[in-house]
């Protein structure tokens, strides 16, 4: 057979190498978004904690309730408390309330589902320090531990095992009264025996535990991130952690990295730049406009209207942001009615819309100039 006749097979072997990121801005922030994250539009923010169970705040967030009343005292915090609870009631006298008797995950995945979103992002952790997952470094102070007992971040499983939805999840860098971040305070964040034992250690604990598809780091914003040391722990994340692939993160690693560095960019609270970014930034309501947590002092002026919640939906997809919705639940774990009601009448917009807006991206025009309200994807 001459060479014309033989078969001949061309074989081509491509070989990738795996980027490996180092523990500073430059490399952290080379780092791609996985594209899950882009195609998203929708979350859910889920805040509950010791918190839900005063659930109280005369004009703004009730989760911020210990630090209001006992770390500011501001009088109306103090006279709530005097009026409501014995003079020897401490903020730790409330954990057994914090039941969650009502909290059905199931349901609440139902819910999610129902508004249309595409990823839930569960407070683990606040200020106040109560881990919602038996923590080994908040041994007495966690779910599991006081109150529920149970592993409220476990049932992230039963919520994923059943939806399509990514689940995520919030932790707190500080404490508002930990003795040790105290002294860190104190030493001008010359020392890390705070970072070292607490917040480090918690960090890698609720990733190889849970896996989440997000991470929403915050109350960073007194110390830089070399005092919290979030280079080192992102290079884990994107490096050698079980969700190195999956996982985003937002930018609140410090003062000096919030709303420059990091994964998308959150900036502040409420956050709307008004025109298009360079980087993915993402947005988030209170469905009760004044309180991220639930409030039993609401009045029903303080609940944005699913018109509004819509429009701002609309106007941070044109901009290229992604928008996410807060629900405070109760200490016994409902949703309340109002704000079921809202996710549900979002969700019916959502099944109308969808198509148009899941995948898009920004087009050169994000608003129409002489028509209010109307926004371009």
């Amino acid at each position: 057979m001459n060479f014309l006749g033989r078969l001949c097979f061309i074989i081509t072997v491509s070989f990738s190498i795996a980027v490996r990121y180092e523990p500073n801005w430059p490399s952290i922030d080379s780092r791609p978004l996985p594209t899950w994250f882009d195609e998203a539009k929708f979350g859910i923010y889920i805040h509950w904690g010791i918190y839900s169970v005063p659930s109280y705040s005369p004009d703004y967030a009730s989760e911020w309730f210990w630090w209001y009343w006992q770390g500011q005292k501001i009088p109306a915090y103090v006279d709530f408390m005097k009026r409501n609870y014995p003079p020897d009631f401490t903020y730790a006298d409330f954990a057994p309330l914090f039941t969650a008797e009502f909290f059905d995950p199931n349901e609440w995945a139902e819910i999610f589902q129902a508004a249309g979103a595409e990823y839930v992002i569960l407070t683990t952790k606040h200020h106040e320090g109560f881990t919602l997952w038996p923590s080994e470094y908040s041994f007495n102070w966690n779910s599991m531990a006081v109150g529920p007992k149970r592993d409220l971040v476990g049932t992230r499983w039963v919520i994923k095992s059943n939806t399509s939805l990514h689940f995520g999840l919030y932790h707190s860098l500080f404490e508002w009264f930990h003795p040790l971040y105290l002294k860190d305070k104190e030493n001008n964040f010359t020392t890390t025996a705070f970072v070292d034992t607490k917040t480090m250690p918690e960090l890698y604990e609720i990733i190889n535990t849970y896996q989440p598809e997000i991470i929403e780091s915050d109350g960073d914003w007194e110390a830089n991130s070399s005092y919290w040391k979030s280079t080192e722990f992102l290079a884990w994340l994107y490096n050698d952690s079980p969700v190195k692939d999956t996982v985003v993160t937002n930018d609140r690693w410090g003062k000096d990295a919030t709303c420059h560095h990091g994964g998308y960019l959150t900036c502040n609270d409420r956050y709307q730049p008004g025109h298009l970014l360079k980087r993915k930034w993402e947005t988030g309501l209170t469905i009760d406009r004044k309180s991220w947590g639930f409030r039993r002092n609401a009045n029903l002026s303080d609940y944005l209207t699913t018109q509004y919640l819509i429009s701002t939906f609309a106007e941070t997809v044109s901009l290229g942001g992604n928008f996410v919705i807060n629900v405070g639940p109760t200490k016994e774990g409902v949703i309340s009615p109002i704000a079921e009601e809202r996710l549900r009448e979002f969700g019916s917009w959502m099944k109308v819309n969808e198509e148009a807006i899941k995948g898009s991206k920004p087009w050169s025009t994000h608003k129409d100039a002489y028509t209010l309200d109307v926004w371009y994807v």
